[in-house]
């Protein structure tokens, strides 16, 4: 057994996975042992809800607002949730990624200005993820920021050749990674501290105090509500077992559903502590606090270095885990819309060049991190939309489609997501 190569162990490793899904499928699994094989999907795309635009702009959120705008975050996770479990069932379901339905079912002019916008918002995103990651290292090891992103990309190319050994390694690293970036976040808010009345006034009563507050409202919307991540999970979904009878593929459904729910309860709570973290540690005395460099050094004196130092820990776990999952996207999206597959290295040097410009040009990074979320948010209707079309359709989906309820909820978010986008850019141009 040691004298096994290691990629073929790792192999083993995922198709030992497929079959305990098997088994669970066919009702020899019980309890945790039953759960366990179906976790992967949607805890490699809740990377996309906790990364380092999510930082960015809960920072500002928290700073700037305390916890008048937790409402956002509240709003901006439950509507991520809807549609990564629609995302999910239509993968499941079809057995390809939303991508590819795309590809195959509209114009093609249609197809190509969506894919032409999803490369758009995998750049924004990359730029937030690789920044944030950058971000971290050059902080802790106090080392310059292209240092720090020569060191993100390395780790971030190791983490990408798991793919290699089957789909079981790089959702265990995934998980792992999230499993320290909420860690990191509570012990956070153990230093912090939070008045939970306040905390829950500012989750259910919705307010705007001011433009800006709009703008960081729509970078939240843009960083929890993912496109990336709604391309991701259908081919994710799609790929991993494919269901034998229709009673293995309701049963499939039913636990991408409840995968989901778990996933992105989990990001949720991590962003809520974002926000409440920044409230308590900057509002009171630092609400200027927008660079994340800056709030790094202002919490050593605050709360000691064991606080600044988790601090770090998460944004550099966040910024590598959420850059290797959107690599996957991208090269996803490409290859199923366009048929056309990049190699690895080619891909991940396309994604990581605006960051280099970025830096280069001396722009302020978490400003950069904050309006690359705002081009998220305005992104994000193209897959939503489709992805409404597609599960709602009887013909694609059976009786997997969406019901009235689901559908009329679905539409709803997407009309509020459109016109929270039209508000800040007509008082965008309007001036000030």
């Amino acid at each position: 057994m040691n004298d096994t190569p290691v990629s073929e162990r790792e192999r083993s490793r995922s198709a030992r996975t497929a079959s305990q899904v098997r088994e669970a499928l066919a009702g020899r699994r019980r309890g945790v042992h039953l759960l366990l094989p179906f976790a992967g999907p949607a805890v490699v795309v809740s990377v996309a809800y906790m990364d380092p635009g999510n930082l960015a702009t809960n920072l500002q959120a928290g700073a700037g607002y305390g916890y008048a705008l937790l409402w956002a975050v509240l709003f901006a996770n439950a509507a991520a949730m809807l549609f990564q479990a629609v995302s999910a069932r239509l993968g499941v379901v079809t057995g390809v990624s939303l991508a590819k339905l795309c590809a195959g079912r509209l114009p093609r002019p249609v197809a190509l200005a969506m894919w032409a916008i999803s490369e758009v918002a995998a750049m924004a995103t990359d730029l937030a993820e690789f920044l944030g990651g950058a971000i971290g290292f050059s902080l802790l090891a106090r080392i310059p920021l292209l240092v720090g992103m020569t060191i993100t990309a390395v780790l971030t190319w190791w983490l990408l050749l798991l793919q290699r050994r089957g789909f079981r390694p790089i959702e265990v690293a995934i998980g792992a990674l999230v499993g320290l970036i909420a860690v990191a976040y509570v012990a956070q808010l153990l230093f912090v501290g939070a008045p939970w009345r306040p905390v829950l006034h500012g989750m259910f009563v919705p307010v705007v105090p001011d433009r800006e507050a709009l703008v960081v409202c729509a970078g939240i919307v843009g960083a929890t509500i993912m496109p990336h991540a709604l391309f991701l999970h259908s081919g994710l979904s799609g790929e991993r077992v494919v269901p034998r009878s229709e009673d293995e593929r309701a049963t499939l459904v039913r636990y991408a559903n409840a995968e989901t729910v778990i996933a992105l309860t989990v990001a949720g709570l991590v962003n809520m502590a974002m926000v409440i973290m920044a409230c308590g540690a900057f509002h009171n005395g630092h609400r200027e606090m927008t660079e994340i460099g800056a709030a790094y050094r202002t919490l050593t004196p605050l709360f000691g270095s064991m606080a600044a130092g988790l601090f770090l820990t998460s944004l550099m776990a966040s910024g590598i885990s959420s850059s290797v999952v959107g690599t996957m996207a991208g090269q996803m999206i490409m290859q199923d819309f366009l048929g056309v597959s990049l190699p690895l290295w080619l891909r991940r040097l396309v994604t990581m060049v605006p960051s280099f410009i970025v830096v280069a040009l001396g722009v302020g990074v978490t400003r950069a991190l904050v309006l690359s979320q705002v081009v998220l948010s305005f992104a994000v209707p193209v897959p939503m939309l489709a992805l409404i079309r597609f599960a709602s359709s009887r013909r694609l989906m059976g009786e997997h489609r969406l019901g009235r309820a689901m559908l009329l909820l679905a539409v709803a978010v997407l009309i509020i997501v459109v016109a929270m986008n039209a508000l800040l850019l007509g008082q965008t141009l309007s001036g000030p």
